[in-house]
């Protein structure tokens, strides 16, 4: 199965592949919708990320690049729904990388700031 991954410098010796942190575990985001990875290149990029470019990839070279680096893989399927604050990290990019301990506090606030920042990154696409 093909999966699109998100890559900087992709074909140069210095190629990366983005992933996010999470509970001190680095997670590599596999998209399997190319206009999904589009999208969250798209908010990287109204973050002042570098843009990474979008590769399709088998699923399984990610699987096994991820297991020799000791991350995780997580697929981003199409139409993906979040369901928690963990969840939307796989649709919309953190503004700033949060500490572990704030992932226990699950406020109804919190939840809010999350939803309007969601919107904010999004408008910023228009």
């Amino acid at each position: 199965m093909d999966i699109f991954v998100l890559l900087y410098n992709s074909g140069t010796d210095k190629e990366g592949i983005h992933s996010i942190e999470l509970k001190g575990r680095t997670i590599v985001l596999m998209f399997e919708d190319k206009d999904d990875a589009t999208r969250y290149c798209g908010l990287l990029e109204a973050q002042d990320f570098p843009l990474p470019t979008v590769e399709m990839i088998d699923i399984e070279e990610i699987k096994e690049f991820c297991i020799n680096l000791d991350y995780e893989c997580k697929l981003v399927e199409k139409n993906f729904v979040p369901k928690t604050a963990e969840d939307r990290l796989l649709i919309s990019p953190p503004q700033k990388n949060l500490e572990v301990e704030d992932w226990g506090q699950d406020t109804s606030n919190k939840e809010n700031i999350d939803i309007n920042t969601i919107k904010e990154n999004l408008e910023k696409l228009l």
